[in-house]
């Protein structure tokens, strides 16, 4: 019978050392419509989807969409309501395909120059690039993509169950105050906000957060 030693101790197997955690990067906020861009998007999507005719005629058939906004001055509210009444409850698929179509046809066009100068300057080891829009996050996201953003956050559009455009938001539309609640919940309680870009007061809260804010600092 093998005896066991008391003083002898069990060597652990060796393991490997894991990677080093990665350090967080700092945030590089900006709004897109007006900021980034030299345009409002959304407009310039229902315009192609539509034509400035089918906008016309969507509020004339519909004027509850604009007095409704004059009195309640809710943005979001207009924003779905005036989608949902110019497409219907489109399938999300169905929309995304035309929202491929408008931001291939538009391209690079929508942006200002001196404004992706300053979003390529802020393309650094240590910092993370963001755009912070009141537009729909689905309209949005294939032009942060086409720049390298490493997130987009915006106005989520509603859909039913079914997956069909719906003529509410889902949560708020992502102004003001709601840019700074979006950022949080997306990067937690120690977002660390290096800078912001803005031209609107719906920036006003994200400028005010950030360490270095910029108002409407682009022209061309």
């Amino acid at each position: 019978m093998k005896v066991t030693n008391p003083l002898e101790r069990k060597r652990s197997p060796k393991t490997k050392p894991g990677p080093e955690p990665e350090a967080p990067r700092k945030v590089v906020a900006f709004d897109f419509d007006g900021t980034l861009t030299d345009r409002d998007s959304f407009v310039a999507f229902l315009d192609f989807a539509k034509g400035k005719a089918g906008m016309a005629k969507a509020f004339l058939t519909q004027p509850s969409l604009l007095t409704n906004y004059l009195v309640t001055k809710d943005r979001g509210a207009l924003k779905s309501g005036l989608l949902y009444k110019l497409l219907g409850p489109i399938p999300q698929n169905e929309l995304e395909i035309l929202i491929k179509a408008f931001s291939t046809t538009t391209g690079m066009g929508l942006f200002r120059m001196d404004a992706l100068d300053a979003w390529d300057r802020h393309n650094l080891p240590d910092r993370q690039r963001v755009i912070v829009t009141a537009s729909p996050q689905l309209l949005v996201a294939p032009f942060g993509r086409m720049i390298g953003a490493d997130r987009v956050i915006g106005t989520r559009l509603g859909f039913d169950a079914q997956g069909r455009l719906k003529p509410d938001l889902d949560g708020s539309n992502c102004r003001g105050e709601e840019k700074m609640r979006r950022l949080r919940e997306t990067y937690g309680e120690t977002l660390d906000l290096e800078a912001a870009y803005g031209d609107t007061a719906g920036d006003r809260e994200m400028l005010a957060a950030a360490r270095h804010g910029h108002y409407r600092v682009f022209k061309g």
